[in-house]
């Protein structure tokens, strides 16, 4: 029997929770992260895509594409509502969903009761049906018989269409395409290949395995000669376990207030040990991770000695870390994370080992994605506000002790705009306004 597996992909995700929530964004350019000197765009509307903005573009090139959009800092607990009403729904259909992020996920339909003759109509509803249960948000839904032409075949009907591939069509559905749409082939692999000859994945299949064996190793070479011919027996996961828990911050200026970093890494232990208990582990290991001025990344590890979930346990380790680091050259990214886990509490035996350092050049890639928008702390673009007076709105820019809102909510119609001081009493930061179908108790 042919597998059938779904992949679903919410469009735009960031970008589009916004749009749900803010009526006068609706239809225009929305950037979500990327304002500031060192801030990276984490989604773009497909307003602004067709600016050329595209998601990790630097925000000063993402300002030069688009200088009229709206760039918004992130709101994770909408954007973790909306993901945990889609993966509920999709849990509905099958128990074995993979989530591979908080807007894309794998689903294998083997236990739904789906029929292939079924498919258009149930996809059809599937996409219905997540639009209602999220007020308005939209996916791009792809169905193959293996997880790679799944995804392949959601990106095929992007934005907020659906494909679903016969069996009969899938060879010839991917031979036209790059060799850099087979999984694992990243821009090293794909000039190797093209300086041999090999563009497109029907060229893969002419090509003699014996070659690609010698040009990418016998793994690598295997399995690219089995994907090219669309044999892909990877399993839907249910359960993906997590390795680490970490958080960090990007900032606008470097800091080299050691004071001051303490008190961001006292902050951001506690969310990290958060997160450690509400998953119900204990960690054995703190991470510290600092990025200098010039980009120069020194990783700290420290062994606990034992499994906690101290809060003041893994805050004390970082702030020992931290004062082996040498801030006076200014630190643009800090971050702290938790590893090793158990399910249990572990006592120490020995004390706490020696801290293994490493220290590399790389890009900052996965540095907060939102950096330059939020800063440290008071108003920033997009942070759901409320008024005594004027009810709930959005902060539509703040800045020079004047906070500038709009008050609209996801039901209310364009609002008028209206300006304060920051530091007016009679508005304060809120949180999301929860949709009626919000999944509260289901993790991610």
């Amino acid at each position: 029997m042919t597998r059938r597996i779904l992949h679903l992909d919410l469009d735009a995700f960031f970008a589009a929770v916004e749009q749900r929530d803010k009526p006068s964004l609706r239809g225009k350019a929305v950037v979500v992260g990327g304002s500031g000197p060192r801030g990276v765009v984490a989604t773009a509307s497909y307003e602004a895509r067709r600016f050329g903005v595209r998601s990790a573009m630097s925000g000063t090139e993402a300002k030069r594409h688009a200088p009229n959009a709206a760039f918004l800092g992130g709101r994770f607990d909408a954007y973790r509502e909306s993901s945990r009403i889609v993966m509920g729904l999709l849990r509905e259909i099958s128990p074995v969903v993979e989530p591979l992020s908080l807007d894309e996920a794998f689903v294998d339909l083997g236990s739904s009761g789906w029929a292939d003759g079924d498919l258009a109509e149930r996809v059809g509803w599937l996409r219905d049906e997540l639009t209602r249960r999220t007020e308005g948000l939209t996916a791009s839904v792809g169905v193959g018989s293996a997880k790679f032409l799944a995804k392949l075949a959601s990106e095929a009907a992007k934005p907020d269409g659906a494909r679903i591939l016969d069996p009969a069509e899938e060879l010839d559905f991917i031979a036209p395409m790059a060799v850099r749409s087979i999984p694992g082939v990243g821009p090293a692999t794909e000039q190797r290949l093209i300086t041999i000859g090999l563009y497109t994945v029907e060229d893969i299949r002419g090509a003699d395995k014996a070659e690609l064996i010698r040009e990418l190793g016998p793994s690598s070479g295997e399995s690219l000669a089995a994907l090219a011919w669309a044999r892909d027996e990877r399993p839907v996961e249910a359960s993906r376990e997590a390795k680490s828990i970490s958080t960090e911050d990007t900032f606008a200026v470097d800091l080299t207030d050691r004071t001051q970093l303490q008190a961001i890494l006292r902050r951001d232990a506690a969310q990290v040990v958060a997160r450690l208990n509400k998953a119900g582990l204990f960690a054995r290991t703190v991470t510290l991770k600092v990025r200098f001025a010039d980009f120069t990344t020194r990783t700290i590890a420290r062994s606990l000695g034992g499994a906690t979930g101290s809060r003041d346990d893994v805050t004390a380790a970082g702030l020992a870390l931290l004062e082996e680091v040498d801030v006076r050259e200014g630190v643009r990214l800090l971050g702290i994370g938790v590893s090793g886990f158990a399910t249990s509490a572990q006592e120490k035996l020995f004390g706490d080992e020696q801290p293994e350092t490493h220290t590399q050049t790389d890009e900052p890639d996965d540095a907060v994605e939102l950096s330059g928008v939020r800063g440290r702390g008071g108003y920033y673009p997009g942070a759901d506000v409320q008024h005594d007076e004027l009810g709930r709105g959005w902060v539509w820019g703040a800045g020079l002790g004047r906070v500038t809102v709009r008050f609209e909510t996801r039901n209310s119609g364009p609002g008028p705009i209206r300006t304060f001081p920051a530091d007016d009493p009679q508005l304060r930061q809120v949180g999301i306004d929860p949709l009626p179908l919000a999944v509260r108790d289901e993790d991610d």
